[in-house]
């Protein structure tokens, strides 16, 4: 079970950290932000990406939108979303609960700069109504995430 793999995972390197699951859903932006009480932009939402033939994956604010011409300027490709099916495959989280914790092989993570400005941000842990809250150096540090501009 993904939500399994994301408790392990901070169980190994985060132990203060808890997976807070709702009764509602928080598989999008608007309903994480409604079923944790934060404001839309601090949810951490997890895009998978294929760019050129690597698959990465980028956290950012939940409101910021993917910048084609400043990923293509970072990344020298046009980055391509994966469907359900394979961000299932890669991750295990299934969308909506996608997350860079507990993964099953390494990926590379980039980390929004759109996430700087709060002192806490809300990713999915592993399923459609998981999460946890963490402030995103943290959240950054954990996952040896690099920090990134390609967010409007």
């Amino acid at each position: 079970m993904s939500i399994e793999s994301v408790r392990a995972f901070l169980h190994q390197y985060a132990p203060d950290l808890t997976v807070l699951v709702t009764e509602q859903s928080s598989a999008t932006v608007p309903l994480a932000a409604a079923a944790h009480g934060v404001a839309p932009e601090q949810i951490a939402k997890t895009i998978c990406l294929r760019v050129g033939e690597e698959i990465v994956l980028l956290v950012a604010a939940g409101t910021a939108r993917l910048s084609n011409r400043k990923f293509k300027d970072r990344f020298a490709a046009k980055p391509r979303m994966l469907d359900a099916e394979q961000v299932l495959a890669v991750t295990s989280h299934p969308v909506g609960g996608v997350c860079p914790f507990g993964l099953p092989a390494p990926v590379p993570v980039y980390c929004d700069v759109s996430l700087k400005p709060f002192e806490e941000v809300v990713p999915a842990a592993g399923a459609t109504n998981a999460a946890v809250r963490i402030a995103p150096e943290r959240l950054a540090a954990l996952v040896k995430g690099e920090w990134i501009d390609v967010c409007e």
